[in-house]
């Protein structure tokens, strides 16, 4: 299996701002503020590319589905740090699925020695546009110092 035949399979195109490719795999029916009770999408990364620091309004579930593992940063609104990687090896300290609590800056990439990584995402409510903020590297590396090299790398202008 090759990232092509997944891109091709799944219809994959690219996400914007953020980066890599995905396809919307399912909306909830619409509330009366108009978003989707809640959304799932079905994410690609490749070693060439990464999801930018961003952050969202609403809890964000991460799934590992296929491929190498991936390294996500997560940066608190309380100031603290930390690395996830999702991937297969669970009893050393992988997870096949992540909680990114609501308003938690969030960007990753394929593991150190890794090609692709397939991926999804779950929101309850779901996802819309308007709730994507994109991280900004001058102002995130101010708040958290200790990341700044990652951050940097994480960010797109």
């Amino acid at each position: 299996m090759t990232p092509e035949e997944l891109i091709v399979h799944y219809g994959l195109e690219p996400i914007p701002r953020e980066g890599g490719l995905f396809r919307r795999t399912w909306a909830g029916p619409e509330r009366p503020d108009g978003r989707p009770e809640g959304s799932a999408i079905i994410a690609l990364l490749t070693r060439d590319d990464h999801s930018a620091l961003h952050r969202l309004p609403i809890d964000e579930i991460w799934h590992f589905h296929l491929g190498d593992p991936l390294e996500l940063l997560l940066l608190a609104p309380d100031g603290t740090t930390r690395t996830t990687v999702l991937g297969p090896d669970v009893l050393g300290g992988q997870q096949v699925q992540l909680i990114v609590p609501a308003g938690t800056w969030m960007g990753g990439r394929v593991a150190e020695g890794g090609s692709w990584t397939l991926f999804g995402c779950t929101m309850a409510p779901g996802f819309t546009y308007a709730d994507y903020e994109h991280g900004d590297a001058g102002e995130l590396t101010a708040r958290y110092p200790a990341e700044a090299a990652r951050i940097v790398e994480l960010c797109r202008p």
